[in-house]
């Protein structure tokens, strides 16, 4: 599933639209990625509207209409956004193509696990402005993040940095990476960690997330060399700091990979 810098550079595909008018709205009226929005009330609200602004939060996008207008879309596991000519013919996993004079602005969605919202009215929509804090905000403290992980105490580290409720955006890699940098094993419970790991916690989910926002987000591709995420993914990785083996293993339900001489777990 696309992580927060993924879905940044997701949502510029449609920067080309900026300052045009949606001539014609095409929809999959039988995608699951319309559950509890009725696609005809979309297609009239956004025919004769012109797409201004987007921005991300976490894993969701927000695009800004004229005509008090608003789309929001969440890609899902395999949702995506490319831009297409003009004349372009709707393909079979296409959920929604935005038809403007010059191209067609496409939301493909081949397993249907992504969302589509949509709201009129002159203040965002409910169901954006309600979100968690932003990773990258100055509301995400470091008392924000000790509160949480006293809150989820008993549930592993892992578990804790995947919940989106308290941490927006950040997904399987990113963890890894967050927990890797932090030098804190991914099955230690949230409650154990010390007053310093906890600060740390704070200090590479913030350095994570810009730094995957300052590469991935701008230019897609990868993050740094030294990152843990170029020696993850596959048994008989070794790792970037210290050049001993990785280790990996299903923790929180989720393949996972850390470093045993660098994140080690505590004799209980």
């Amino acid at each position: 599933m696309p992580e927060l810098a993924e879905v940044e550079f997701a949502r510029k595909a449609w920067n080309p639209g900026l300052g045009s008018m949606v001539e014609r709205v095409e929809s999959k009226a039988t995608s699951r990625v319309y559950r509890n929005l009725q696609p005809p009330s979309l297609i009239r609200g956004l025919k004769g509207a012109t797409l201004e602004s987007s921005e991300t939060h976490g894993k969701k996008m927000l695009f800004r209409f004229s005509r008090d207008r608003w789309l929001g879309l969440h890609l899902g596991m395999t949702g995506s956004l490319r831009m297409e000519s003009g004349d372009y013919a709707k393909a079979k996993h296409d959920a929604l193509v935005l038809r403007q004079s010059a191209r067609s602005l496409v939301f493909c969605d081949p397993r249907q696990f992504g969302r589509v919202l949509f709201h009129r009215g002159k203040d965002f929509p409910i169901w954006w402005s309600d979100l968690p804090t932003e990773v990258t905000s100055d509301a995400f403290t470091p008392d924000l993040v000790r509160s949480i992980l006293k809150r989820r105490g008993r549930a592993p580290v892992k578990a804790v940095l995947l919940m989106q409720e308290f941490f927006p955006g950040i997904g399987n890699w990113m963890v890894d990476e967050i927990l890797w940098r932090a030098r804190i094993h991914p099955a230690l419970p949230a409650g154990k960690l010390s007053s310093v790991k906890q600060k740390a916690i704070w200090q590479e989910t913030r350095f994570v997330s810009e730094g995957a926002l300052a590469t991935v987000g701008q230019h897609g591709g990868d993050p740094p060399e030294d990152w843990l995420f170029h020696a993850r993914w596959k048994d008989g990785g070794k790792c970037p700091a210290t050049g001993n083996p990785l280790r990996r293993a299903s923790i929180a339900g989720r393949t996972t990979c850390w470093c045993p001489s660098r994140q080690r777990l505590p004799c209980s």
